[in-house]
């Protein structure tokens, strides 16, 4: 299976190589503000779920592009699919980007594959095997003092995101590091803290195709990977992010932790909102009702 998906990242590889000789010419698109999709993402995303589905056809897919449209949705095997994670830096003709690429079965990520096509950079990872970078065996950082870190993260561009509440994110942790990298790919920001190229990740507002093969890559090369509480569970739909080496990964959560999605309190303001909401849709209705007689 692995070999099957390094071969889709390699095919959606070379059509990304392809465009990027000449990128202004890219038709590009918005989704929603800062939230762009161009002819590449699709074609590429075209290419590897050709190359996996004629391999296997009764898996399901979720990518980013068509969402489940494609293969056998209630499937235990589904691949997860980002064919261009980083399409703003694409369409500048900044050369970070990255293809990503995951199999989870039964909700558990097995195997995993990461292609940088600019720097034909290949990571790879099959659960209890090991992670690698062009087949050399890879492990996470050794530092254990935030204050040596270098650290990745990705900045909030949709709206309706808390601007205000990462910026306190970010100025607590540049206080305590060494320095902080945004480039602008979340999938390739965890395959370098898994080659140890970074020493921890953290981001919030993610998907499950930002985060899967990445997921694996961290844990199979040492690394840990969790929610900012320092959960594991349901990674893929967490939407927030911490990643790094074991003792890095502690000092990143006992920091980041209270501005979890995840904490009692911000639990029962979801639901509060959600309640509120709720009361508000059925005064419409109830008032809808009313005209109506």
């Amino acid at each position: 299976m692995l070999n099957v998906a390094i071969k889709a990242a390699r095919a959606a590889g070379a059509i990304i190589n392809r465009a990027s000789l000449d990128v202004e010419s890219v038709r590009v698109s918005q989704k929603q503000a800062n939230d762009f999709v161009t002819e590449v993402d699709q074609a590429s995303e075209a290419a590897i779920i050709e190359t996996l589905l004629s391999a296997y056809p009764q898996h399901g897919i979720y990518a980013e592009e068509s969402g489940q449209r494609h293969g056998n949705k209630n499937s235990d095997f589904i691949w997860y699919i980002d064919p261009l994670d980083g399409t703003t830096n694409f369409i500048h003709g900044f050369p970070v980007y990255c293809v990503s690429i995951a199999l989870a079965v039964r909700g558990k990520v097995e195997q995993a594959v990461i292609y940088d096509p600019n720097r034909n950079d290949l990571f790879t990872a099959t659960r209890g095997r090991g992670a690698y970078m062009n087949e050399r065996r890879i492990r996470v950082g050794k530092r254990i003092r935030l204050a040596d870190c270098l650290i990745t993260t990705g900045f909030p561009f949709r709206p309706g995101q808390d601007y205000g509440q990462f910026m306190q994110m970010f100025t607590d942790m540049m206080k305590k590091t060494t320095a902080i990298r945004r480039p602008g790919a979340a999938a390739l920001d965890l395959a370098y803290v898994a080659a140890g190229m970074s020493d921890g990740f953290f981001e919030t507002g993610l998907s499950p195709w930002d985060v899967a093969a990445g997921s694996l890559l961290v844990q199979e090369a040492g690394g840990l990977i969790g929610n900012f509480t320092g959960e594991a569970d349901d990674l893929l739909f967490a939407e927030e992010c911490i990643a790094g080496n074991p003792k890095i990964y502690g000092l990143m959560v006992s920091m980041m932790s209270k501005y979890s999605r995840y904490t009692e309190e911000a639990k029962e303001a979801r639901r509060a909102e959600r309640e509120a909401q709720a009361a508000q849709e059925a005064q419409a209705e109830a008032a809808e009702d009313g005209n109506e007689e």
